[in-house]
């Protein structure tokens, strides 16, 4: 989906569900992790997480959905945070979501040895063997394998 398509859905989402016109800019944020948008209060722009467009069309007019809720009840100076009985109310007419899904994360973990106690070390970032010894001994650590594993990022 491209940002102009994207410009598009949350557009005629809005007139769908409120009645009531975007006209402000709906962006791609590839920087978004776990949520799956956000809405910012100065400018009013909607960032939105790439990763939830391609997963599920309903999911993502989900996600938009919620988005508007904070777009239109801002703008209309009424309670627009998560905790407001306004938001809440509007977020259940409309059919939004109120926690984004988890987005499947790939991690990489290097192993190490050491060559004196054979205790094995698992981390996330490489580290120079050069440098570092192991933590129980002292003894010479050696770079073992890499393996990756895929989980949910935790909101």
């Amino acid at each position: 989906m491209t940002e102009e398509e994207l410009q598009q859905l949350v557009e005629t989402t809005s007139w769908e569900f409120f009645g009531k016109p975007f006209v402000h800019q709906a962006l791609f944020n590839t920087r978004l992790r776990t949520t799956g948008g956000r809405y910012h209060l100065k400018d009013h722009h909607l960032d939105f997480n790439p990763k939830m467009a391609v997963r599920n069309y309903e999911t993502f007019v989900a996600i938009i959905k919620h988005e508007l809720c904070h777009y239109h009840l801002h703008l209309e100076n009424k309670g627009y945070r998560h905790k407001d009985t306004d938001f809440k109310e509007l977020l259940t007419k409309t059919g939004g979501l109120r926690y984004a899904p988890d987005v499947q994360v790939k991690r990489r973990f290097h192993v190490y040895k050491c060559q004196h106690c054979q205790m094995s070390i698992t981390r996330q970032k490489r580290m120079n063997t050069q440098r570092f010894v192991c933590g129980k001994c002292g003894g010479k650590l050696l770079y073992e394998r890499t393996y990756t594993e895929n989980k949910a990022n935790e909101s």
